[in-house]
Protein backbone atom coordinates (compact mmCIF):
# COMPACT_ATOMS: atom_id res chain seq x y z
CA UNK A 1 0.00 0.00 0.00
CA UNK A 2 0.75 3.67 -1.09
CA UNK A 3 -0.43 6.83 0.09
CA UNK A 4 -0.54 10.74 -0.63
CA UNK A 5 -1.61 13.53 1.37
CA UNK A 6 -3.95 15.34 -0.90
CA UNK A 7 -5.95 17.77 1.30
CA UNK A 8 -4.66 20.74 3.96
CA UNK A 9 -6.35 18.53 6.88
CA UNK A 10 -4.11 15.81 6.37
CA UNK A 11 -6.39 13.37 4.27
CA UNK A 12 -4.87 10.37 2.44
CA UNK A 13 -5.25 9.04 -1.48
CA UNK A 14 -4.14 5.25 -0.65
CA UNK A 15 -3.59 2.78 -3.86
CA UNK A 16 -2.06 -0.58 -3.95
CA UNK A 17 1.01 -0.80 -6.19
CA UNK A 18 2.49 -3.59 -8.38
CA UNK A 19 6.20 -2.67 -9.66
CA UNK A 20 6.91 -2.48 -13.48
CA UNK A 21 7.82 -0.66 -16.48
CA UNK A 22 5.93 2.60 -17.55
CA UNK A 23 4.16 4.28 -18.20
CA UNK A 24 1.57 3.71 -14.96
CA UNK A 25 -1.24 2.20 -15.95
CA UNK A 26 -3.70 3.69 -12.95
CA UNK A 27 -7.05 1.99 -12.71
CA UNK A 28 -9.90 4.19 -10.92
CA UNK A 29 -12.72 2.37 -9.17
CA UNK A 30 -16.48 3.23 -9.49
CA UNK A 31 -19.53 4.72 -6.54
CA UNK A 32 -19.24 2.56 -3.85
CA UNK A 33 -16.04 0.27 -5.35
CA UNK A 34 -12.71 -0.17 -4.27
CA UNK A 35 -9.96 -0.51 -6.92
CA UNK A 36 -8.21 -3.24 -6.04
CA UNK A 37 -11.07 -6.03 -5.40
CA UNK A 38 -12.13 -4.73 -9.10
CA UNK A 39 -9.29 -4.54 -11.24
CA UNK A 40 -6.70 -6.84 -9.40
CA UNK A 41 -6.96 -9.44 -11.84
CA UNK A 42 -6.86 -7.18 -14.62
CA UNK A 43 -3.63 -5.56 -13.74
CA UNK A 44 -2.04 -9.35 -13.35
CA UNK A 45 -3.56 -10.72 -16.68
CA UNK A 46 -1.29 -11.56 -19.61
CA UNK A 47 -2.19 -8.90 -21.82
CA UNK A 48 -1.57 -5.98 -19.34
CA UNK A 49 1.29 -8.21 -16.50
CA UNK A 50 4.21 -6.47 -16.43
CA UNK A 51 3.51 -2.78 -16.30
CA UNK A 52 3.59 -0.41 -13.26
CA UNK A 53 0.19 -0.62 -12.09
CA UNK A 54 -1.93 1.74 -9.64
CA UNK A 55 -5.13 0.69 -8.27
CA UNK A 56 -5.91 3.70 -6.59
CA UNK A 57 -9.02 4.57 -4.05
CA UNK A 58 -10.66 7.95 -4.24
CA UNK A 59 -11.31 9.90 -1.36
CA UNK A 60 -14.23 8.58 0.47
CA UNK A 61 -14.06 5.15 -0.94
CA UNK A 62 -12.00 1.89 0.24
CA UNK A 63 -8.98 2.16 1.98
CA UNK A 64 -8.76 6.06 1.28
CA UNK A 65 -9.62 8.72 3.69
CA UNK A 66 -13.56 9.72 4.33
CA UNK A 67 -13.12 13.65 5.21
CA UNK A 68 -16.76 14.79 6.08
CA UNK A 69 -16.27 18.44 5.21
CA UNK A 70 -15.33 17.95 1.65
CA UNK A 71 -18.23 18.41 -1.22
CA UNK A 72 -17.11 15.13 -3.17
CA UNK A 73 -17.89 17.03 -6.44
CA UNK A 74 -16.28 14.99 -9.81
CA UNK A 75 -14.17 18.29 -10.16
CA UNK A 76 -12.48 17.54 -6.24
CA UNK A 77 -12.57 14.12 -6.99
CA UNK A 78 -10.01 14.58 -9.76
CA UNK A 79 -7.69 17.10 -8.23
CA UNK A 80 -7.54 15.20 -5.22
CA UNK A 81 -6.18 12.69 -7.75
CA UNK A 82 -4.21 14.34 -9.80
CA UNK A 83 -2.17 15.29 -6.13
CA UNK A 84 -1.97 11.75 -5.58
CA UNK A 85 -0.57 10.91 -8.89
CA UNK A 86 2.10 13.48 -9.11
CA UNK A 87 3.32 12.73 -5.17
CA UNK A 88 3.33 8.93 -7.01
CA UNK A 89 5.05 9.89 -10.12
CA UNK A 90 2.65 9.16 -12.59
CA UNK A 91 2.46 12.01 -15.30
CA UNK A 92 1.15 10.51 -18.78
CA UNK A 93 -0.34 7.61 -16.66
CA UNK A 94 -2.49 5.17 -19.04
CA UNK A 95 -6.15 5.49 -17.34
CA UNK A 96 -8.55 2.83 -17.05
CA UNK A 97 -11.43 3.98 -15.43
CA UNK A 98 -15.27 2.53 -14.58
CA UNK A 99 -18.63 4.16 -14.20
CA UNK A 100 -18.38 7.03 -12.16
CA UNK A 101 -14.25 6.62 -11.81
CA UNK A 102 -14.57 7.09 -15.77
CA UNK A 103 -16.28 10.80 -15.19
CA UNK A 104 -13.74 11.52 -12.41
CA UNK A 105 -10.81 10.32 -14.67
CA UNK A 106 -12.58 12.50 -18.14
CA UNK A 107 -12.10 15.35 -15.40
CA UNK A 108 -9.07 14.38 -14.46
CA UNK A 109 -7.75 14.75 -17.92
CA UNK A 110 -9.39 17.89 -19.15
CA UNK A 111 -8.50 19.67 -15.78
CA UNK A 112 -4.68 17.70 -15.42
CA UNK A 113 -3.55 16.76 -19.07
CA UNK A 114 -0.04 15.96 -18.04
CA UNK A 115 -1.07 13.37 -16.06
CA UNK A 116 -2.72 11.19 -18.56
CA UNK A 117 -1.22 9.43 -22.07
CA UNK A 118 -4.64 7.42 -22.69
CA UNK A 119 -7.87 7.10 -21.41
CA UNK A 120 -9.65 4.00 -21.24
CA UNK A 121 -13.36 4.25 -20.09
CA UNK A 122 -15.33 1.20 -18.74
CA UNK A 123 -18.93 2.11 -19.06
CA UNK A 124 -18.85 5.39 -17.73
CA UNK A 125 -21.17 8.31 -17.20
CA UNK A 126 -21.01 10.85 -19.71
CA UNK A 127 -23.95 13.03 -19.18
CA UNK A 128 -25.80 14.76 -16.65
CA UNK A 129 -28.81 12.33 -15.19
CA UNK A 130 -32.41 14.11 -14.26
CA UNK A 131 -33.48 13.23 -10.43
CA UNK A 132 -35.08 9.43 -10.17
CA UNK A 133 -38.55 8.89 -9.18
CA UNK A 134 -38.00 5.18 -8.17
CA UNK A 135 -34.98 2.97 -6.63
CA UNK A 136 -32.59 1.63 -8.53
CA UNK A 137 -28.85 0.75 -8.21
CA UNK A 138 -26.16 2.89 -8.46
CA UNK A 139 -26.16 6.88 -8.06
CA UNK A 140 -30.25 7.13 -9.20
CA UNK A 141 -30.92 5.09 -6.36
CA UNK A 142 -29.25 7.14 -3.72
CA UNK A 143 -30.33 10.25 -5.26
CA UNK A 144 -33.92 9.04 -4.45
CA UNK A 145 -32.88 10.44 -0.89
CA UNK A 146 -33.71 14.03 -1.66
CA UNK A 147 -31.55 15.18 1.57
CA UNK A 148 -28.16 14.09 2.92
CA UNK A 149 -29.80 13.71 6.28
CA UNK A 150 -32.63 11.48 4.91
CA UNK A 151 -29.64 8.90 3.31
CA UNK A 152 -27.72 8.57 6.84
CA UNK A 153 -30.79 8.27 8.98
CA UNK A 154 -32.40 5.88 6.48
CA UNK A 155 -31.12 5.65 2.66
CA UNK A 156 -27.38 3.98 4.26
CA UNK A 157 -28.72 1.07 5.65
CA UNK A 158 -31.16 0.83 2.72
CA UNK A 159 -28.91 1.10 -0.06
CA UNK A 160 -26.91 -1.67 1.64
CA UNK A 161 -29.47 -4.29 1.28
CA UNK A 162 -30.73 -2.81 -1.84
CA UNK A 163 -27.52 -3.33 -3.91
CA UNK A 164 -26.71 -7.11 -2.72
CA UNK A 165 -23.72 -8.78 -1.10
CA UNK A 166 -20.88 -8.24 -3.78
CA UNK A 167 -21.45 -4.68 -3.63
CA UNK A 168 -22.36 -3.88 -0.38
CA UNK A 169 -18.50 -5.35 0.12
CA UNK A 170 -17.04 -2.79 -0.96
CA UNK A 171 -19.82 0.19 0.01
CA UNK A 172 -19.77 -0.74 3.63
CA UNK A 173 -16.30 0.93 3.20
CA UNK A 174 -17.19 4.22 1.86
CA UNK A 175 -17.70 7.55 3.95
CA UNK A 176 -21.85 7.41 3.91
CA UNK A 177 -21.20 11.67 3.24
CA UNK A 178 -19.24 10.93 0.55
CA UNK A 179 -21.43 7.96 -1.16
CA UNK A 180 -24.09 10.30 -1.00
CA UNK A 181 -22.25 13.52 -2.19
CA UNK A 182 -20.30 11.73 -4.92
CA UNK A 183 -23.33 10.01 -6.42
CA UNK A 184 -25.89 13.79 -6.32
CA UNK A 185 -22.49 14.97 -8.13
CA UNK A 186 -22.65 12.39 -10.59
CA UNK A 187 -25.58 12.72 -11.34
CA UNK A 188 -25.25 16.72 -11.95
CA UNK A 189 -22.35 16.45 -14.24
CA UNK A 190 -19.46 19.21 -15.29
CA UNK A 191 -19.51 22.31 -16.93
CA UNK A 192 -18.65 21.60 -19.63
CA UNK A 193 -20.01 17.78 -19.54
CA UNK A 194 -18.11 14.98 -19.15
CA UNK A 195 -19.08 14.26 -23.10
CA UNK A 196 -18.09 17.53 -24.26
CA UNK A 197 -14.81 17.62 -22.41
CA UNK A 198 -14.19 13.71 -23.75
CA UNK A 199 -14.71 15.06 -27.08
CA UNK A 200 -12.00 17.19 -26.79
CA UNK A 201 -9.44 15.73 -25.61
CA UNK A 202 -6.52 15.38 -27.90
CA UNK A 203 -5.29 11.65 -26.01
CA UNK A 204 -6.06 8.26 -27.35
CA UNK A 205 -9.25 7.25 -25.77
CA UNK A 206 -11.43 4.36 -25.91
CA UNK A 207 -14.91 3.31 -24.28
CA UNK A 208 -16.04 0.08 -23.47
CA UNK A 209 -19.23 -1.24 -23.00
CA UNK A 210 -21.43 -4.51 -22.93
CA UNK A 211 -22.52 -5.57 -25.92
CA UNK A 212 -25.71 -7.19 -24.39
CA UNK A 213 -26.97 -2.90 -24.54
CA UNK A 214 -27.23 -3.11 -27.94
CA UNK A 215 -25.71 -0.50 -30.52
CA UNK A 216 -25.21 2.88 -28.49
CA UNK A 217 -26.69 5.67 -30.01
CA UNK A 218 -24.09 7.72 -29.22
CA UNK A 219 -21.72 5.70 -31.35
CA UNK A 220 -21.51 8.19 -34.40
CA UNK A 221 -20.72 11.01 -32.29
CA UNK A 222 -18.13 9.28 -30.54
CA UNK A 223 -16.42 7.67 -33.27
CA UNK A 224 -16.58 11.40 -35.34
CA UNK A 225 -14.39 12.97 -32.35
CA UNK A 226 -12.04 10.33 -31.95
CA UNK A 227 -13.18 7.86 -29.08
CA UNK A 228 -12.81 4.31 -30.20
CA UNK A 229 -15.79 2.42 -29.45
CA UNK A 230 -15.56 -1.17 -28.36
CA UNK A 231 -18.62 -3.68 -27.32
CA UNK A 232 -17.33 -6.00 -24.88
CA UNK A 233 -19.27 -9.42 -24.81
CA UNK A 234 -20.99 -11.78 -21.62
CA UNK A 235 -21.09 -9.08 -19.46
CA UNK A 236 -23.19 -6.93 -17.41
CA UNK A 237 -22.29 -3.03 -16.29
CA UNK A 238 -19.18 -4.15 -14.45
CA UNK A 239 -17.31 -5.78 -16.96
CA UNK A 240 -14.18 -6.54 -15.77
CA UNK A 241 -15.47 -8.87 -13.22
CA UNK A 242 -18.00 -10.13 -15.70
CA UNK A 243 -15.95 -11.42 -18.38
CA UNK A 244 -11.97 -10.52 -17.40
CA UNK A 245 -10.29 -12.17 -20.27
CA UNK A 246 -12.50 -9.90 -22.81
CA UNK A 247 -11.98 -7.04 -20.98
CA UNK A 248 -8.08 -7.32 -20.55
CA UNK A 249 -7.63 -8.10 -24.22
CA UNK A 250 -10.22 -5.00 -25.23
CA UNK A 251 -7.78 -2.38 -22.53
CA UNK A 252 -4.28 -4.20 -24.59
CA UNK A 253 -6.05 -3.56 -27.55
CA UNK A 254 -7.23 0.47 -26.79
CA UNK A 255 -3.67 1.09 -25.25
CA UNK A 256 -1.45 -0.21 -28.34
CA UNK A 257 -2.71 3.33 -29.87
Amino acid sequence: MHSAQVLPDGSRIRWVEIAGVEPTLVFVHGLGASSAPYFAPVAAHPALAGRRSLMIDMLGFGISDRPTDLAYTLEEHADALAVALEQASAEGADIVAHSMGGAVAITLAARHPHLVGRLVLADANLDPTPLPQTRRPGSSGIAVYRTEQDFLDHGWKETMEFVGPHWAATMRLAGPEALYRSAMSLLRGTVPTMRENLEKLPIPRAFLYPAADGVRADTESLTGAGVRVMAIPDCGHNIMLDNLDGFAHAVADALSA
